[in-house]
């Protein structure tokens, strides 16, 4: 793969960084959708309230291939590491993400990392038996690690504990299967969540179907591509999906669908769209119930920005500029 080229998929221009390798190779290869979406859009900004940020909640994000914390209201950014792909621990002392080394103008080994947060310290799991290895998600008590790797030709569903220990696989790859992306663990830590860019999946822990939707029933005219993020709600009822649109952005300078975020009641079995056409959104986290972490990029800008949003879509506010790839502590 060429280092910073551009590849066209049937609807999309995306850029590919040699950095972010799986992101654009394997996903293209296995179905022609590509990953990171170049957006240009128009914000109708709400007037934003007065809200209370908990002084002890973080955020970590990735900026130009370093990881960096934030408090949750967006001040004080620190970088911590270089890498991608950053996920913090839900107690915020820990950020688990992906490092990237590169070994030849066209090749990159990628490892799961976990630096802690006081210290600096940083432990590369290097044992994992695999130099691909992608999106890192904590449980919910802080003990364990799900991400994929590519031990060979075929991405598996792996699980680790936090101090490197107890590596083991939850759903082996199989030729000729697409690839289960964007895993996150349900909030019991019995179960995880994953998607194939044409259904959802909740796996238990020997990799079994325990439930599975179809996206395009779920969200009509909507898809997802293999970075297309999920997130589960503290309360464990809903799952927040980053969405692409079969609708028109009606704008000279996007020629795409629109990326927007979709709530995802488990009970209900109902979805609700929480970015309006005008709102482009995607790498949704939830901050609690009733609030989400997302990013967007307005028109004439060059780089993302994470914004705050209530779940009734007020309450819009922009915290971090030149920004991807958003995770929080947990409430």
């Amino acid at each position: 793969m060429v280092h910073q080229h551009f590849q066209i998929s049937f609807w999309r221009v995306r850029v590919c960084n040699g950095a972010r390798g799986r992101a654009c190779r394997d996903v293209l290869r296995d179905t022609g959708n590509a990953v990171k979406t170049i957006i240009f859009l128009p914000f109708a900004m709400a007037s934003f309230a007065a809200m209370a940020f908990p002084a002890d909640r973080h955020i970590a994000f990735e900026r130009n291939n370093a990881v960096y914390i934030a408090n949750l209201d967006g001040t004080n950014e620190k970088k911590i590491a270089d890498g991608i792909f950053p996920a913090i621990s839900p107690d915020g002392t820990r950020v688990a993400f992906n490092t990237v080394e590169k070994t030849s103008d066209t090749s990159y080994v990628r490892h799961i990392a976990v630096t802690d947060v006081a210290t600096g310290k940083t432990t590369v799991f290097k044992d994992v038996p695999s130099d691909n290895s992608y999106y890192p998600s904590w449980t919910a008590d802080g003990k364990q690690i799900l991400f994929t790797t590519r031990p060979h030709e075929v991405w598996d569903l792996v699980a680790i504990n936090s101090d490197g220990t107890n590596f083991h696989v939850l759903k082996p790859g199989v030729q000729n299967e697409i690839t289960r992306y964007s895993p996150i663990w349900a909030r019991d830590g019995q179960s995880l969540f994953c998607q194939d860019m044409t259904n959802i999946y909740q796996l238990g822990l020997d990799g079994a179907v325990l439930a599975l939707w179809k996206i395009d029933e779920i969200v009509p005219k909507g898809d997802m591509s293999g970075d297309g993020r999920i997130d589960v709600s503290p309360n464990g009822k809903r799952l927040l999906l980053s969405i692409d649109m079969g609708e028109e952005s009606g704008r000279k300078d996007w020629d795409g669908p629109l990326p927007a975020l979709w709530a995802f009641d488990l009970q209900s079995q109902k979805a609700t769209r929480l970015t309006l056409k005008k709102l482009f959104g995607w790498d949704g986290v939830w901050i609690d119930n009733n609030n989400i972490l997302f990013l967007s990029r307005a028109a004439g800008e060059k780089d993302d920005s994470i914004y705050r949003m209530s779940v009734d879509g007020k309450n819009l506010k922009r915290l971090i500029k030149n920004a991807r790839f958003p995770s929080v502590s947990a409430p």
